[in-house]
């Protein structure tokens, strides 16, 4: 599935304005370049006459249940045409349980759903070093396939596409800042790219 009312309006030179609500991964947190501006250059490639306004509604150490509370300043405001929601990485190491965590993204949803005509696309964070931590976080990125599945959502996978790019010999320490959990600017690229492909 894809964005399809929104990629028309890329093509096509309509005004679109796409909101990206999510934690520090969307904030671009410690870099000068993040997934947002990689994204921004990407679509004008791709779609060279588009008039497009991304708004950066990222939040660092945020959860989804912060992105409930936030929807209506950072989101409904905008009357976005299109609205990528990305969170998890924060969730599950603050305690959340994947359930709790489905009950937020689907809220958002829904609120969206109830108030804007906004596409929305679903984003998954990085995947992380080692299969005992994927394994953990795995279970958060499948609260999301279930999600998009039962609103029949577009995804983006980023978390899939970090495992593809490692399998195929990048090494993750060369995607991640110190903390080994954020993304540099090579790891944000990557997660722009997952993004376009739905685009």
């Amino acid at each position: 599935m894809r964005p399809e009312k929104t990629i028309e309006k890329l093509a096509t030179g309509n005004p679109v304005v796409i909101v990206a609500l999510g934690d520090s991964l969307t904030y671009g947190w410690m870099v000068h370049k993040g997934y947002i501006d990689y994204m921004k250059g990407m679509i004008r490639d791709r779609y060279p006459s588009s008039k497009m306004t991304l708004i950066n509604r990222g939040v660092p150490g945020d959860t989804a249940q912060g992105g409930v509370n936030r929807l209506e300043g950072d989101v409904l405001r905008h009357h976005p045409d299109c609205t990528l929601i990305q969170f998890g990485l924060n969730d599950a190491f603050a305690g959340y349980s994947p359930e709790q965590y489905r009950e937020h993204i689907e809220t958002m949803i829904r609120r969206i759903r109830e108030n804007e005509t906004s596409e929305i696309v679903l984003v998954t964070s990085i995947c992380l070093d080692g299969d005992r931590d994927n394994a953990f976080i795995d279970k958060f990125y499948n609260q999301v396939e279930a999600v998009s599945q039962l609103y029949r959502l577009p995804v983006a996978r980023v978390h899939d596409y970090w495992k593809k790019k490692i399998a195929e010999g990048v090494i993750f320490d060369s995607l991640v800042q110190f903390d080994g959990v954020h993304p540099n600017t090579i790891g944000y690229k990557l997660m722009a790219e997952a993004i376009m492909k739905i685009f």
